[in-house]
């Protein structure tokens, strides 16, 4: 059961009425999954979606492990047999691990300090004295009694010496005394990167952080990753920094009490409790902080790149020949059924001499007409555009040409899942086949790769990994049950992210119908071993039967609410079937009718729209981009040109757009638009397709930077787009392509402390 003042907090926080989060704490307690509640569970949530309780699912996790922790806490400093009343109620009062911890941090078992070896020769005593500041009192004659040879303080200096480690080291683990220099940190803080010398050349790519200061609170996150990744690559030392004069004058106002000679003592103690212990322990806070926080915004990018692409149009079932194109070795071609079953495979050569040349068009030809070919799918890697040039002039009638992105292809086909697919046939089918698939289906053949290899993210092997999972998982299981599934021909790891299956389950109910042929209803998934009532329950609406024996089961509409569109039917004397092919009769409906304290008028609504559109795909219509025919490569490209292209990958720095010549452009985000924005996400998403400017080429160093805006900036005006020079050596920063590579990209001109435009 939840705490009640977690539901408290967590509706504080989110600004949500507690009835809403105790309702979804109680669906996910009983095992329901978000998909679920947000669709079907409406009248409990009052509506909330998707996000919201996500929200509420971490923040409870969260306060969980808070709990989790709080009772270590306690019972550690209670077999020390230090709890007071008053330690607890902190303890137990403490909002935040930050908090907790700082309360924890003098109970906490440590290894030997200096504090510790002075505590062990009997010096506590005298430092609680000269902590206390009285008047009267001198340091030096009262450490003159603690002098001792048999406990190895061998003089006063070495006893007030030992004395000011403890105070000091009291200092260090006062909560108060924390939590007011860390927001001095927070507020004040500066990053001082440099670079490693003789490392200049090696890391040239972080250039613009060779000499860096930055303030902690508002460092952007791709900047924040941009120096840490520089420091794991032994190019850049990274430092967080404050005034030190200020940061001890905070402290001296804390512990400080007097004018005396004790005070003086304290004085001391406070500076080298500042630099020795308290500097460097927020130092690591604060680098952990700044770290989690970089984290999640660069997850949030990631994630929300990686739904606009799961989401992508698809073209449905239609018969595809699919095009790994190559130069050496020729093009891969499979033909794939309106299904995406694999039915033939060969090899053409269309870089090669002119009789390969015939004799590849003829083949394409034959295949064509053999298989009924209604789209061919060319991937866009090597070749790509002489392929895409050479089908084109074959004239094709009825058959779409379509570039399609094979960011991730070579993943898929070295994977298990590959191999278990096509135990028959090497990579290079299985990359072909998954070029073919992704244009049918992206979602239902991207399922199958680690989001982390389709190259949408951004420092996606810097951030926490956990939580980087988590957070992609989530995304893909959001967008398969928002799709739906069509159960009787989807693969396993489709199957395995609707709402309740998981990996084993879809393991089953591919199994079974392996077994028993086609499911020919909803009801028959009750069939499956090991499906329970509960996960029917959380699964059925999100798994569609078309063709199936009851014509809602090929519907969003959950089987617990077929009785209501039954009775919607008798009401108007029609079959089900008949009231959804009926708009007329549907619109005599009125849903206020059918409310009853088993159905709300939430789902009623869903439901009557459903009946319109049974399951319709939510997705976009496909349209494929178009690339100038006159423009293959980089040698193609010249300033003003303007292109059509696909955004690849959204940073926070700006877009990665595809034109069609095998090396994305860039578009900063000063680039994107006429009028000022903060996040390139504003304006852009991925598999958009835009009309972009060149700016300049940079074949050298293959490097295109584009432009959006309706007037694009001259590169030889001061302070627009152009690059630097740096005899000798490349320009820089780098950027991060939407294959993960790294490229280099065209600069702004600005002073020696100019801010990075392009990070990696």
């Amino acid at each position: 059961m939840n705490n009640p003042l977690h539901i408290v907090k967590v509706s504080q926080e989110l600004k949500l009425r507690e009835k809403q989060v105790v309702s979804v704490a109680v669906l996910l307690d009983e095992g329901s999954t978000v998909p679920f509640i947000a669709r079907y569970r409406k009248e409990n949530t009052d509506g909330l979606d998707e996000v919201a309780i996500t929200a509420i699912r971490d923040r409870l996790e969260q306060m969980k492990e808070l709990d989790e922790r709080r009772g270590v806490v306690l019972e550690t400093i209670h077999k020390q047999g230090k709890l007071t009343d008053e330690l607890k109620a902190k303890v137990e009062a403490a909002q935040t691990m930050t908090v907790l911890e700082d309360l924890y941090l003098p109970y906490k078992p440590k290894r030997r300090t200096r504090a510790t070896i002075a505590k062990e020769r009997g010096l506590e005593p005298l430092a609680q004295m000269i902590f206390e500041q009285k008047d009267g009192v001198d340091p030096r004659k009262e450490a003159e009694a603690y002098v001792s040879e048999e406990k190895q303080v061998k003089s006063v200096d070495e006893a007030l010496a030992g004395a000011r480690d403890i105070i000091a080291e009291w200092i260090n683990e006062d909560a108060p005394a924390r939590a007011k220099i860390r927001q001095f940190y927070l507020e004040q803080a500066l990053f001082d990167s440099k670079v490693i010398k003789a490392k200049e050349e090696e890391g040239v790519k972080f250039k613009d952080y060779y000499d860096w200061q930055e303030s902690v609170k508002t460092a952007p996150s791709h900047r924040v990753l941009a120096m840490r990744r520089g420091e794991k690559e032994e190019v850049l030392t990274l430092r967080v920094r404050v005034e030190e004069e200020t940061a001890i004058a905070l402290l001296e106002e804390i512990f400080v009490k007097a004018d005396n000679l004790s005070a003086s003592q304290v004085q001391m103690a406070v500076e080298d409790g500042f630099k020795r212990l308290l500097a460097m322990s927020m130092e690591t806070e604060i680098r952990l902080l700044t770290k989690q926080k970089a984290d999640e915004e660069a997850i949030r990018v990631f994630v929300e790149n990686l739904r606009q692409l799961l989401m992508a149009a698809p073209l449905g079932q239609k018969n595809v020949l699919a095009v790994d194109p190559g130069f050496r070795t020729g093009a891969k071609v499979v033909c794939l059924t309106a299904q995406g079953k694999l039915v033939h495979n060969t090899v053409i050569y269309v870089t090669h001499s002119d009789d390969q040349k015939e004799q590849a068009a003829a083949t394409i030809k034959k295949l064509c007409a053999l298989f009924n070919i209604e789209c061919i799918a060319i991937g866009n890697g090597t070749a790509s555009r002489e392929t895409e040039q050479f089908i084109r002039s074959l004239k094709l009638p009825n058959i779409q040409v379509v570039m399609v992105n094979e960011s991730g292809a070579s993943i898929y086909s070295a994977s298990d899942v590959a191999r278990q697919e096509f135990p028959d046939h090497d990579v290079t089918v299985r990359g072909a086949v998954s070029i073919g698939r992704r244009l049918q289906d992206p979602l239902a053949e991207l399922v199958k790769i680690d989001p982390k290899s389709i190259g949408v993210g951004q420092y996606q092997h810097d951030v926490d990994q956990n939580l980087l999972k988590k957070s992609l998982d989530d995304v893909v299981i959001s967008c398969v049950n928002q799709v739906g599934v069509e159960v009787n021909s989807a693969s396993k790891e489709l199957l395995m992210y609707v709402s309740g299956v998981g990996p084993a389950l879809a393991k089953a109910i591919v199994e079974y119908r392996n077994e028993h042929d086609a499911f020919a209803s909803r009801e028959d998934f009750k069939k499956v071993p090991r499906l329970s009532a509960k996960i029917f329950e959380q699964a059925a609406g999100f798994l569609r039967v078309r063709g199936g024996s009851n014509p809602l089961d090929s519907s969003a509409v959950h089987p617990e609410s077929y009785w209501v569109v039954d009775q919607m039917a008798k009401d108007l004397g029609l079959q089900v079937k008949t009231l959804l092919d009926d708009e007329k009769a549907r619109k005599q409906i009125q849903a206020s009718k059918y409310v009853s304290d088993k159905i709300g008028l939430p789902t009623l609504v869903d439901i009557i729209n459903e009946l319109a559109k049974p399951g319709r795909d939510p997705r976009a219509m496909f349209d494929p981009v178009q690339f100038k025919d006159d423009v293959q490569g980089m040698d193609d490209l010249k300033s003003g040109m303007k292109l059509p292209g696909i955004v690849t990958n959204v940073t926070k720095f700006g877009a990665f757009v595809d034109i069609g010549v095998h090396q994305d452009g860039l578009v900063h985000i000063s680039e994107i638009s006429d009028r000022f924005i903060s996040d390139p996400s504003e304006i852009i998403k991925v598999g958009q397709k835009v009309e972009v400017t060149v700016i300049e080429v940079d074949l050298a160093r293959k490097r295109i930077s584009l432009s959006m805006r309706s007037k694009p900036r001259d590169p030889s005006v001061a302070g627009a787009s152009k690059p630097m020079t740096l005899p000798g050596k490349p320009s820089s920063p780098a950027a991060v392509s939407s294959s993960g590579k790294v490229v280099i990209n065209s600069v702004f001109d600005a002073p020696k402390k100019r801010k990075p435009l392009y990070d990696f």
